[in-house]
C-alpha cells in the first residue's frame, strides 16, 4: 500500500495547522476538530487573551502541548510574517492553512459604501489571505505536501442587497482558491474553499440572537435550523487530511440547504 494511504483517512498527527479568527465561533471549532484529529494548532486572532483561552482549553482537552496561541490582525502584513515565524519556530513547518478570519464592516447598498470600507473588506478577506498563503507555501512545496482551506460563504453565489461587497470578496476567495490549485498541485498542495450559510457565530448574530428572528430565518430553510460552528469543522477536517488529498480548486457549501431551497437566499 501506498505511503499516501497508510493510516486513516482523518488522521492529521503530526501536523501543524494555522487558523485565523479562531478564537471563537468557525475557527475555534476547526481548530479544536484538527487537534482532535491529531494536529498541532496555532490559534490566531486579533486579541491575544482570548486565543489563549481557547489554546488552553484545547490543550487540557487533548491531554497534550498541542495548541498554541499567536496574536495577529491579519491586515498587517508583518503580524502575518510573526504567525508563520512563531508558529515554525512551535511546532515546524505549517502544512495545514486555515483562512478563516474576515471583516465586514459596511452593510446596506453598495452606493453607500465607503472607499476605507471597500479596503478594508478586500485587504482582510482577500489579500491577507494571499499574503499568507504564499508565506507557507515554500514550507509545503519542500515538503511535497500541504492544504490550504479558505473559509467563503454562500454570499459569493447570490447577489445581496445588504453585504454585497462582502460578497466580492467571497467570491474571489473561490477564485484564489483555484489559482492556488493550479499553481501549486504539482507540489501536492490542494487548495479549497468552504462556503458555509448562516452560522450562529458573532458575526450573524444579528439573525439569530432574538429567539424570533432566528425561528422565522430557520423556518426558511430546508433543514429548519441555523449552523453551528461544529457544522462547519467536518469538512475543513476532510479537506485537511488524507480523505481530501485528491480534491483541490473546488468548494464545498454548508448551508443547511438554504442555496437549493426555494427563492435561494
Amino acid at each position: 500500500m501506498k505511503d499516501s494511504m497508510k493510516g486513516t483517512l482523518f488522521d492529521l498527527d503530526g501536523k501543524t495547522a494555522i487558523i485565523t479568527g479562531a478564537s471563537r465561533g468557525i475557527g475555534e471549532a476547526i481548530a479544536r476538530r484538527l487537534a482532535q484529529h491529531g494536529a498541532n494548532v496555532v490559534v490566531s486572532s486579533r486579541k491575544l487573551e482570548p486565543c489563549q483561552d481557547v489554546a488552553n482549553s484545547i490543550n487540557e482537552d487533548r491531554g497534550r502541548d498541542c495548541a498554541f496561541a499567536v496574536a495577529c490582525n491579519i491586515s498587517h502584513k508583518e503580524h502575518l510574517q510573526n504567525l508563520v515565524d512563531e508558529t515554525n519556530q512551535k511546532f515546524g513547518d505549517v502544512d495545514i492553512l486555515i483562512c478563516n478570519a474576515a471583516v465586514n464592516p459596511a452593510y446596506g447598498p453598495s452606493k453607500d459604501i465607503t472607499e476605507e470600507q471597500i479596503d478594508k473588506i478586500f485587504n482582510c478577506n482577500i489579500k491577507a489571505n494571499h499574503l499568507l498563503a504564499h508565506m507557507v507555501l515554500p514550507q509545503m512545496q519542500k515538503n511535497k505536501d500541504g492544504a490550504i482551506v479558505i473559509i467563503s460563504s454562500i454570499s459569493a453565489f447570490v447577489g445581496n442587497k445588504g453585504i454585497g461587497m462582502y460578497g466580492v470578496s467571497k467570491a474571489a476567495d473561490l477564485q484564489m482558491a483555484r489559482n492556488l490549485a493550479v499553481e501549486y498541485g504539482g507540489d501536492n498542495i490542494r487548495a479549497n474553499c468552504i462556503a458555509p450559510g448562516i452560522v450562529k457565530t458573532y458575526f450573524a448574530e444579528a439573525l439569530w440572537k432574538d429567539p424570533a428572528t432566528e425561528k422565522f430565518v430557520a423556518s426558511q430553510l430546508p433543514l429548519k435550523r441555523l449552523g453551528e460552528p461544529d457544522d462547519i469543522a467536518g469538512a475543513a477536517v476532510f479537506l485537511a487530511s488524507p480523505a481530501g488529498r485528491w480534491m483541490t480548486g473546488q468548494h464545498i457549501t454548508i448551508d443547511g440547504g438554504t442555496l437549493i431551497g426555494v427563492g435561494g437566499m
